[in-house]
């Protein structure tokens, strides 16, 4: 497929600084948006090391994956001190992999089972973690998909369910673009497999290969709609968030954002100074994208026409994961104490943190 223009959006366009009510422009005027806005910032947890992954539990609670540590906390609103459940075992710590992303099974008051992204040796693998009826403890259940490769760097390690039941799974290229467009690895894709590691019978190859042609997949999303989001980080040009099709190429390593040949083209591109995209959420008639170097939270209009908004601009620093809670507001986990990736900021007394942002009318 030929790779046509996108709009390649600017932090430059619009930047709104955050603060503890709802944020103000900074400088410039400020785009008109329909949807949602961030509202009131309160902290849910503090003092975490390297925050990577983060899923609800039925209770309103919610798990977070410590990158280094392997460990999983429990955090809730109320209690800002993370309560350990307990460790992961077999994590290999590189620049970029570990413990990476968690999703609660859609099942889990009854099967209590937790899926994991592991950076193992000699590879990267979804695991069933088991959770003890306290939240007190944790076992490997059994290895769910294995075989993806693991590098220093580019380990994705996304996980969600979506609203078609089966998990959805964001990996990286290992270092190695030519994996990108390779249909019989599991790199540089986006994968979807049912909670048994089974292949779902629509499935575009027949295997859990669901989109190719990825550079590193960070963040998975759904609409209302089920429409299937990805972020995705760029090389030097452009981040891009791409809305998955069963059987798309994406086009790395042939194209980057807007530019290059081949592959479908992005929903938005941005510049990895203003982005470089982790986990992304779905709230408000947008995307929520959260930025690393970028250190903003940026609001993606994916429907409605608007522009692109970027909030708290270097506000919280390095922000990792944003996920939707049960009551419609948005917990994002700052990256501040994981000082190996890229756009690395100082960490700061209570880093790092998980946010509560109420989402409100503009």
């Amino acid at each position: 497929m030929t790779r046509t223009r996108p709009l390649a959006w600017s932090a430059a366009l619009v930047l709104l600084a955050g603060c503890t009510t709802a944020p103000t422009p900074s400088g410039h005027t400020p785009a008109v948006v329909t949807g949602l806005v961030p509202g009131r910032v309160s902290e849910v947890a503090v003092d975490l090391d390297m925050p990577w992954g983060l899923t609800f539990l039925p209770d309103g609670s919610a798990l977070v994956s410590g990158r280094a540590s392997g460990q999983v906390h429990r955090v809730r609103t109320g209690s800002a001190t993370p309560e350990l459940v307990g460790t992961v075992p077999g994590v290999d710590l590189t620049a970029e992999g570990g413990l990476l992303g968690l999703a609660a099974s859609p099942d889990f008051d009854t099967d209590r089972v937790v899926y994991a992204y592991v950076s193992t040796s000699p590879t990267n693998r979804v695991v069933a973690l088991r959770i003890a009826e306290d939240l007190r403890s944790l076992s490997v259940d059994r290895v769910v998909l294995d075989g993806i490769g693991t590098s220093n760097r580019h380990h994705g390690g996304r996980l969600a369910f979506g609203p078609d039941g089966n998990l959805w799974i964001g990996t990286g290229d290992a270092f190695t673009p030519s994996t990108a467009p390779d249909r019989q690895s599991l790199n540089g894709k986006v994968l979807r497999i049912r909670p048994d590691g089974s292949i779902p019978a629509d499935n575009p190859f027949g295997t859990a290969v669901y989109s190719t042609g990825h550079r590193n997949v960070q963040g998975i999303a759904f609409g209302p709609d089920g429409t299937a989001y990805a972020a995705e980080l760029g090389l030097n040009r452009w981040d891009e968030l791409n809305v998955l099709r069963p059987g798309a190429d994406y086009g790395w390593p042939a194209a980057e954002g807007s530019e290059g040949t081949g592959g479908e083209r992005p929903a938005f591109s941005l510049a990895p100074a203003e982005a470089s995209p982790s986990g992304i959420a779905y709230a408000g008639g947008a995307v929520w994208m959260a930025g690393l170097r970028g250190q903003r939270l940026w609001r993606l209009p994916v429907g409605d026409g608007d522009t692109p908004v970027a909030y708290f601009t270097e506000e919280y620093g390095r922000l990792r994961t944003v996920h939707t809670a049960p009551d419609g507001s948005l917990w994002v986990t700052t990256s501040n104490t994981d000082q190996a990736t890229l756009g690395g900021v100082a960490d700061r007394p209570g880093d790092d943190r998980v946010l509560r942002i109420e989402l409100t009318q503009p």
